[in-house]
C-alpha cells in the first residue's frame, strides 16, 4: 500500500507536518543492477504538509538540502576528504522543467541524459501518474514534481500535490482501470469529506547518500546491500 495515502489520512486527521522514514520494499527488473541506483530494500524519508502547493514543497526541500551540505561540510570535512569529495552547495532556488520540453530534448531516456549534463539538482514537473497525483482538469497540467540529482544520479524524491474530491478521485481510477474495490475504505472517507488538499514527497535516502559521498552504486551506502540481480551469501 502507498505511503501517500497514510499520509493524506494524517494530515485529514489533522496533524499539520508530519514525517516517517519508511521502509521500502519494490520488485525491480534484474537488468536495472547495472544502474547503480535500483534496490529491492531501501528507505524513504516521506514527509506531507497541510494544505501545502507545490511551490511550497520546493522551497522546503531546497533549504533542507542546502543545510544538509552545509551542515557537512562543518562537521565532516575530514570524511568528505578522504572520500575524494567535494560538494558543492546547491544554489537555489533549483531550475524547473516540465517533463514534455525534457522529452522532446532527450528523448526516452530524459532521466539521465538530464542528469548528466546538469552540474545542479532541478525539478521536473507535469508527470502523467496515478490517481492520487493533483491534475487541472483545465490546463491539463498535473502538479506534480519530481527532483533530480546532477552527474548522472538521478530522480531522488518524488512527490505531488494531492487529489481529496470523491468525485475527481472516482472518475480518474474508472479512467486509468484502477479497481474501486481495491481502495474502498479510502474513497468512503473522500466521499465523507474527510480528505483535505496537501502536498509531500518521498525522498530515497541511500540515493541521497549516494550522491552526497559521490559514490558509484547503491551498495555502497547499503550495509546489507539487496541490489537486483544478486543474491547476499547471508
Amino acid at each position: 500500500q502507498s505511503m501517500i495515502l497514510h499520509k493524506q489520512l494524517l494530515v485529514a486527521a489533522g496533524y499539520e507536518k508530519i514525517f516517517v522514514l519508511s521502509p521500502n520494499v519494490r520488485i525491480e527488473r534484474r537488468d536495472r543492477a547495472r544502474t547503480g541506483r535500483h534496490a529491492y530494500e531501501f528507505t524513504q524519508l516521506d514527509f506531507e504538509v497541510r494544505g501545502a502547493k507545490r511551490e511550497d514543497i520546493f522551497r522546503l526541500v531546497e533549504g533542507v538540502l542546502v543545510e544538509l551540505v552545509e551542515h557537512l561540510e562543518d562537521c565532516c570535512a575530514r570524511t568528505l576528504e578522504e572520500l575524494g569529495v567535494s560538494i558543492e552547495k546547491p544554489r537555489t532556488p533549483f531550475r524547473v522543467y516540465r517533463r514534455a520540453e525534457l522529452e522532446e530534448k532527450y528523448g526516452s531516456d530524459w532521466e539521465v541524459r538530464a542528469s548528466l549534463e546538469s552540474r545542479e539538482p532541478f525539478w521536473v514537473t507535469d508527470i502523467p501518474r496515478e490517481f492520487y497525483d493533483y491534475e487541472d482538469f483545465e490546463t491539463g497540467e498535473w502538479r506534480n514534481y519530481d527532483l533530480i540529482l546532477p552527474g548522472g544520479y538521478g530522480e531522488v524524491l518524488s512527490g505531488a500535490e494531492r487529489e481529496w474530491q470523491y468525485e475527481k478521485l472516482v472518475y480518474k481510477m474508472r479512467r486509468d482501470g484502477v479497481p474501486l474495490s481495491a481502495f474502498k475504505q479510502y474513497l468512503e472517507l473522500a466521499k465523507e469529506g474527510v480528505l483535505v488538499p496537501s502536498a509531500g514527497a518521498g525522498i530515497g535516502v541511500e540515493r541521497l547518500v549516494l550522491w552526497l559521498t559521490g559514490r558509484s552504486h547503491i551498495a555502497e551506502v547499503q550495509p546489507f546491500p539487496r541490489v537486483p540481480g544478486m543474491v547476499a551469501p547471508f
